[in-house]
């Protein structure tokens, strides 16, 4: 596999292109914290479903500012983007950075209408560590503008996440985040998944380390049953880094999978 840095670079450079190349509103503030601001991108139509990405990184690295690259497809194709900012590890706990993300959420929610989005289309994705705090934003225990989850979101796309965080709480990971046993509980959405959740695309790369592969596993056959509608995507030539580039390429299967859920 090559270097991270190929991807990283690569998540930078397509970014820095689709801020050149749409229109985007950049560095909108959500909340009290530095780290809790978006970049928008307008849809060409108002009404529009809206797309929120989560970066990866281990809750430690990367940036909104790594996270724009699927508005290169996604907002010709008629939806509006958001690249959602959250703080990292070690200045943040996980409790705190899952806090950042709902409120970025709910702000979303709550400013549709003169975003011209509409919102009862909003789908929310992320990519590892994205995916977790995407599918922890569809637990039942808070209330989006006083509704259940499942029913004020359409959906979430959750590429190669992390469900469990038990197992990363014996890794090197674990050292900026510093989870105990009833953390790593507390803070995996597995665990603690709501009867119902909207419509899923649940995928992962082909090239996946084990682990990886199966929390994605477990993960599908646990919403199987919750679940609106769950479009699994395994993407045999894709790994970890590079998955997320399929996103918003409907030639993809994980591209045709998150066009057909968001209706473009």
């Amino acid at each position: 596999m090559p270097d991270l840095n190929v991807f990283v670079d690569r998540y930078a450079g397509d970014s820095e292109k689709a801020r050149a190349d749409f229109e985007v509103r950049r560095g909108i503030p959500y909340g009290p914290a530095p780290a809790e601001s978006l970049d928008f991108f307008p849809a060409g139509s108002r009404n529009a479903p809206l797309v929120v990405f989560l970066h990866g990184g281990y809750w430690q690295e990367l940036s909104k500012d790594d996270a724009s690259f699927p508005a290169r497809d996604l907002v010709p194709a008629g939806a509006a983007f958001a690249a959602l900012g959250y703080g990292l590890a070690p200045e943040y706990r996980l409790d705190e950075i899952v806090a950042q993300v709902r409120r970025g959420l709910l702000w979303l929610l709550e400013h549709a209408e003169e975003l011209g989005v509409d919102a009862g289309r909003v789908h929310i994705g992320g990519s590892s560590a994205g995916a977790h705090l995407a599918l922890m934003a569809l637990l039942d225990d808070w209330r989006p503008d006083g509704r259940h989850p499942a029913d004020a979101f359409a959906g979430a796309l959750l590429l190669s996440g992390v469900y469990d965080l038990e197992p990363v709480r014996h890794t090197y990971v674990n050292a900026p985040l510093g989870l105990d046993a009833a953390a790593a509980a507390r803070l995996s959405p597995i665990l603690r998944l709501p009867a119902r959740l909207p419509a899923l695309v649940v995928a992962r790369g082909g090239a996946e380390t084990d682990e990886f592969a199966r929390q994605h596993d477990d993960l599908v056959r646990a919403v199987g049953p919750r679940a609106a509608v769950v479009r699994e995507v395994v993407a045999a030539d894709r790994n970890h880094f590079d998955l997320p580039f399929d996103l918003a390429d409907p030639t993809t299967g994980l591209g045709a999978a998150v066009f057909a859920q968001v209706g473009l």
